[in-house]
């Protein structure tokens, strides 16, 4: 039997795994509650989680959400999985936090004076944050499908799609597709493409 570990993006939860049983009924399926938010510490926590599920399973498959995905690629875990569903990846934070840096107008000498500075749009930009990102670049070599909303406002589609060139992923859009993928359309969309890829993977 193989196992499915779900790891959610920010404002998530563990149980958001429940709506994958049914996607994958011949799978245990299994969300992770992380208790931490950093690379550093919540890839930890998925690699122990992983390693635990591997000792028990034939595989273990992976679906990840948002930062959870980018969780994943810092958790040194893609020897060790079958492969991995990627539903609206950020694959790309150090461009996503210095377009927030220029968002809040707020420079990188600043940051790294301050360490953490507090946004009007409610997102703390962090210096130990951004130059983890940048000491530690992503190296994923595990099978890969993502799923992209085409009206994604935190990833462009160049970012995904040179992602997608450098690690051999394979990318499917939803035109009109959201970061968060929550209408009735959207999670039909990603129903589909979840079956889709099991029956023909």
């Amino acid at each position: 039997m193989n196992a499915v570990i779900y790891i959610h993006g920010k404002g998530g939860s563990a149980a958001e795994s429940e709506h994958y049983k049914p996607l994958f009924p011949d799978s245990e399926v299994i969300g992770l509650d992380f208790q931490t938010f950093s690379p550093w510490e919540t890839g930890k926590e998925i690699h122990i989680a992983v390693e635990k599920l591997k000792r028990r399973y034939n595989n273990v498959i992976l679906v990840a959400n948002s930062i959870g995905a980018f969780f994943s690629m810092n958790a040194d875990i893609d020897d060790i999985i079958q492969k991995a569903y990627f539903i609206s990846p950020i694959v790309d934070i150090e461009k996503l936090i210095t377009n927030m840096m220029q968002w809040a107008n707020v420079t990188e000498q600043e940051l790294e004076s301050e360490g953490v500075i507090h946004t009007d749009f409610g997102e703390d930009l962090s210096w130990e944050y951004l130059s983890y990102v940048r000491s530690h670049p992503i190296t994923w070599h595990a099978p890969t499908q993502i799923l992209y909303g085409s009206n994604d406002h935190l990833t462009s589609l160049d970012t995904i799609t040179d992602f997608v060139n450098k690690h051999q992923a394979t990318l499917t859009v939803m035109e009109g597709g959201e970061h968060w993928f929550h209408t009735e359309d959207q999670m039909l969309f990603l129903d589909r493409w979840i079956k889709k890829l099991i029956l023909c993977p």
